[in-house]
């Protein structure tokens, strides 16, 4: 009776049937209730982070509105001016569908709309706190969510600027949210009217303007109590739903996460039809047949799960030797199946990607060596008609030596990715290697019709680097922004230095990275280019690294790239200066 069979058996001949009954019971009821609050909890978190949200929109709603009061007040413009201001800003901002600013007694001075505003001051009696008023939302002529915003301005020149703001992204974000596979969110105003619905077939509530609604009074509850969130279960019209509400701060609005109590509880409700199952099972068949087939059966299953944590732990030739005709022969057959063509995927994804890493080496090699070789050839075939030229024969020699320094940078490249080069560690002066890269690329940025400018820290800042390579890291990374930005565009470089931090910054107007290839642009053999190698911003990221530094980028598509460089400051003054 060592085994575990044995003591299984032994357990279940020698116990009480009512204790286990018991048990059976007191599970039951401990899983769903446990899933319950689970299932509670995890949606009151999702709740709270949807009201979060919104309330932050709307700071930011207001903060813009405030930002453009001030640009008025503390500038003095013409009301022209002021105009022109205001529709720039609809322009810029696509929530913001109408700007007007009134004085103090409610006369327009200056309104985004080429003809009369539609918006007015609100009336006292209208709600608002820290001087921000919110309207109740309606439906504009196409049917869209819209809200008006007032924020009182102060100062020299008080009075109040209005906006009309679309609830369209706001609308769509609500849609999006979804609980499980088939629970939503709903947005309900300070009144309990609907104001955006996560089920298609209910949206027209929306428009109806309905607040009898289970959710409304749900809302009601939540405002009573004062509580940040309130849980419940309402019906719906796909049954019973276990809903939770959280409170908006601004504006005083409510968010309702509904999931199906079927789906919330669906695992809690299968595992207890499992559980019961299997107490009736074991009443019934462990003590008849547990120690036929208990040990065997025990036995395959440890060795089944010993070959699996070999699998696991990389070892590709571990496979079962299953026994008998069972379905655990046909998982054993299954499972040396399965590895058998993990072996094979795994060969094919090496192929693969050798394939296309030598593919990818070889049409950068003809992209960057082709025009070299083919200049040096033809420079070749003409020295053969003019060599008693002496002028060309020194073009000549110029050129072959400039098409070869070009060959022996790719093969530098290709050489410092697999061995990175050794590299000198002297304290040099960050902005005079940041204004040598500055001075040597404005040629070239004035030929593609960019503006290079430098914008250098007053104070001196040292870093311990090797100034060539640091060099190359900033030229390359000038250079890509030139190539990146359109005729009229801008590049910037900066400089900033804190107590024990100095940093570069190159920032440009181009058209930006995709968010979803940022994360490899790093990478060796990898460019948003056309053609190249793309061992650019890989060879920067070492040296960079070898210094003792950071590089991080950020983009946005349309609007530019920025690359910041991140090393420790040296205290010391520079030592050794070298020129180039």
């Amino acid at each position: 009776m060592r085994g575990i069979t044995g003591r299984f058996v032994v357990l279940i001949a020698t116990a009480a049937v009512a204790p286990l009954l018991i048990y059976g019971v007191v599970s039951v009821r401990s899983l769903r209730s446990g899933t319950t609050q689970s299932v509670g909890a995890g949606n009151a978190a999702v709740a709270t982070e949807i009201a979060d949200r919104i309330h932050l929109y709307f700071q930011n709603n207001q903060r813009v509105l405030g930002s453009i009061a001030s640009q008025l007040q503390g500038t003095q413009l013409a009301a022209w001016q002021q105009e022109r201001t205001l529709r720039n800003h609809v322009l810029d901002y696509k929530e913001f569908l109408e700007i007007t600013l009134f004085d103090r007694s409610g006369q327009v001075l200056a309104t985004s709309r080429a003809t009369s505003p539609r918006l007015a001051v609100p009336s006292p009696r209208t709600g608002g706190t820290g001087g921000l008023y919110i309207a109740q939302p309606r439906l504009d002529d196409d049917g869209l969510p819209t809200t008006t915003m007032a924020l009182q301005i102060s100062g020299a020149t008080p009075g109040w600027i209005v906006a009309e703001i679309s609830l369209e992204e706001l609308w769509r974000a609500v849609d999006r949210i979804r609980v499980g596979d088939t629970g939503f969110a709903v947005l309900l105003d300070e009144t309990g009217r609907i104001v955006a619905h996560g089920r298609a077939d209910q949206k027209r509530l929306i428009a109806s303007g309905a607040t009898q609604t289970p959710e409304q009074k749900l809302a009601s509850r939540l405002r009573s109590d004062g509580s940040r969130t309130s849980a419940g279960e309402i019906e719906g019209p796909a049954g019973a739903m276990l809903a939770v509400a959280a409170r908006i701060t601004v504006p005083d609005w409510t968010v309702i996460v509904e999931h199906p109590r079927k789906e919330a509880l669906g695992v809690a409700l299968a595992l207890e039809r499992q559980l019961v199952v299997a107490i009736g099972l074991a009443l019934l068949a462990t003590v008849g047949a547990g120690w036929l087939w208990g040990r065997s059966f025990i036995r395959r299953i440890v060795a089944l799960t010993r070959v699996t944590r070999a699998l696991a732990a990389g070892d590709m030739d571990a496979r079962v030797h299953p026994r008998g005709k069972d379905e655990i022969r046909q998982l054993g057959d299954a499972f040396n199946t399965m590895a058998d063509r993990l072996v094979e995927l795994q060969e094919e994804i090496r192929k693969q990607e050798r394939q296309a890493m030598f593919g990818r080496i070889a049409a950068g090699l003809v992209h960057d060596l082709s025009h070299p070789i083919q200049t040096i050839g033809n420079s070749c075939k003409l020295i053969q008609r003019i060599f008693d030229d002496a002028e060309y024969r020194a073009t000549f020699r110029q050129t072959v030596e400039r098409e070869l320094a070009t060959v022996k940078r790719v093969l530098d490249d290709l050489r410092n990715i697999a061995r990175p080069m050794p590299l000198e560690h002297f304290s040099i002066d960050a902005n005079a290697t940041l204004a040598e890269a500055v001075e040597t690329m404005t040629p070239l940025a004035e030929t593609a019709g960019l503006t290079l400018r430098a914008e250098l820290t007053r104070e001196p800042a040292f870093i311990e680097g090797d100034l060539f390579a640091l060099g190359r890291v900033h030229r390359n990374l000038i250079l890509n922004a030139i190539q990146a930005t359109a005729p009229g565009g801008l590049v910037v470089v900066a400089t900033e230095a804190t107590a024990d931090r100095v940093q570069f910054r190159i920032y440009d107007t181009g058209c930006g990275i995709p968010e979803d290839r940022l994360a490899a642009i790093f990478d060796d053999f990898v460019t948003t280019k056309r053609r190249g190698l793309g061992l650019g911003l890989a060879i920067s990221k070492k040296i960079v690294e070898q210094l003792g530094g950071r590089i991080s980028v950020a983009s946005e598509v349309g609007k530019g790239t920025t690359f910041v460089l991140d090393f420790p400051r040296a205290h010391a003054a520079a030592l050794v200066q070298i020129a180039g």
